[in-house]
């Protein structure tokens, strides 16, 4: 009797694993906008401090990404538990602030280049300067850091629980402290290696070994343009993420998608693929009419708090 006891245990807990597991991998790949966006801009806060410092400084953004998660994991569960009715609009604006953070970037990309350029010899310049205080820099940086990823990081908490709402509380309580956990050490493991990933490359360039020199000088070539890769990743991924979230909350705009997608219904590949463009190209249209109308209300607030 304890024995087949013990064996239906360990079957629900290999269950709820199970359950746990496919349910994170849904969560995961609904916030794979927020993830490119966070990996690249939480590498490119940990530009600009000595190669020496750069671990370190990843390493305490890391913690208080933990923090974060650790305030923003119950604060979803008591949403959940006490208005589970709020977790639909948090998760439409989630996703619509994932369409104006990545229209937003599109304009400043191309509307501020030339400022971009200023700011990275500005800070060029004063990390040559033996006057500047390279603590309060540094300090700096992973406070700015820590910011980012609390946005970003609440961004993924409302989706996954999205994901997991028709679930018990401790089913969406191990989900998100799955996610949470998963994402941090994902995110931060990764830029972690990104920004050691010149060193190693100039490691391997000075080798006797002439395979070894050309991997580095690979590696030292490939690093500058990763970076690039995965801000222009993250970008698209948050319009076809943050544009899906919005058309699921608008049921005739969803339905209208994927009636036309059945239109296709010889065709598997284009069926598949309509509704995720369709997705992205509702999020661009979201993020240029929410830029348009909170632009001109940021400056006003500004102005008015000058």
């Amino acid at each position: 009797m304890a024995g087949s006891s013990l064996l239906a245990l360990i079957d629900d807990i290999a269950t709820i694993l199970d359950d746990v597991s496919l349910m994170t991998k849904t969560a995961t790949k609904k916030t794979a906008g927020v993830l490119g966006d966070d990996l690249a801009l939480n590498a490119q806060q940990v530009t600009g401090v000595k190669p020496a410092r750069e671990l370190p400084v990843v390493w305490a953004v890391a913690k208080g990404s933990l923090l974060n998660k650790a305030i923003l994991v119950p604060a979803a569960l008591a949403i959940s538990f006490f208005v589970p009715w709020l977790v639909t609009p948090l998760l439409m604006l989630g996703g619509a602030f994932l369409c104006f953070e990545g229209f937003e970037k599109l304009v400043h990309k191309f509307l501020h280049r030339q400022e971009d350029e200023a700011h990275k010899s500005e800070l060029h310049e004063a990390l040559k300067n033996p006057d500047v205080d390279m603590k309060a820099l540094e300090k700096e940086k992973i406070k700015g850091a820590i910011r980012t990823d609390f946005i970003l990081s609440a961004e993924i908490i409302a989706i996954t629980l999205g994901t997991v709402t028709d679930q018990s509380i401790g089913m969406q309580f191990l989900v998100l402290t799955v996610v949470a956990i998963m994402i941090t050490v994902g995110v931060y493991g990764l830029v972690a290696g990104i920004v050691k990933l010149d060193d190693g490359g100039l490691y391997l360039s000075q080798r006797d070994s002439e395979v070894s020199q050309k991997i580095g000088r690979g590696i030292l070539w490939l690093a500058p343009y990763m970076m690039k890769t995965l801000s222009i990743l993250g970008t698209i991924a948050m319009f076809l993420v943050g544009g899906g979230i919005l058309t699921h909350g608008l049921p005739p705009i969803y339905d209208a998608i994927h009636h036309f997608a059945e239109g296709f219904g010889g065709v598997g590949l284009a069926e598949a693929l309509i509704p995720t463009l369709a997705n992205g190209l509702f999020g661009v249209v979201a993020g240029a009419v929410l830029v348009a109308v909170v632009t001109p209300l940021q400056k006003l607030w500004a102005a008015r708090s000058a």
